[in-house]
């Protein structure tokens, strides 16, 4: 079982925090994705849409406030979530700040009961160590391709699809939302 506890105490050892990004973070989220999609290593993201999937995304932010990793959990049916846009700063590379951020995205969609995790990588062995396997990508269902017509790697995708299934667990109680809530009737 993933735990966001245990993926945030690791990075705090290390003077980062882990946590769910905020509308201030879309322009730095921004900026990290585009890093590598300028690499065609993964797909542009408008801040447009950043702003509009904001509550999908966690970030690492240094002690100085710098976001230096993203990467966000994005539901795609009632069983299956994809981990998309996951990035990491150049400068902050190998601190472990990429497995945070997946195992929290697990973590969340284990939360929100959901079977199953994907993500479409170039770097498989990445996932791999977390728990993910590899999948071929038509297993995957329709709707997933609906960001990949825009790719303009669509017709020869070099991206390996990875799975990691979700041990089903009890439903919990709904919280309650906010600090206290009226009975309502």
């Amino acid at each position: 079982m993933a735990s966001l506890e245990s993926a945030q105490s690791g990075l705090a050892v290390r003077g980062a925090l882990l946590r769910k990004a905020r509308v201030a973070d879309a322009r730095a989220i921004q900026a990290l994705i585009t890093l590598y999609a300028e690499r065609d290593e993964m797909l542009h993201r408008p801040l447009g849409e950043i702003y509009e999937n904001i509550r999908d995304f966690f970030v690492v932010e240094s002690r100085t406030g710098e976001i230096l990793a993203c990467g966000g959990l994005h539901v795609v049916w009632s069983h299956l979530a994809e981990i998309k846009s996951l990035a990491v700063a150049e400068s902050a590379q190998g601190r472990g700040y990429g497995t945070a951020i997946t195992l929290a995205c697990v973590a969340e969609a284990e939360a929100l009961g959901l079977q199953s995790v994907f993500a479409l990588t170039y770097k498989p062995e990445f996932f791999t160590r977390l728990g993910f396997r590899v999948v071929d990508k038509a297993t995957l269902p329709h709707k997933v391709w609906n960001e990949c017509i825009r790719c303009p790697k669509f017709t020869c995708c070099g991206e390996i699809a990875v799975v990691r299934e979700i041990a089903p667990r009890e439903p919990e109680a709904p919280a309650p939302f906010g600090p206290s809530l009226p009975v309502i009737g």
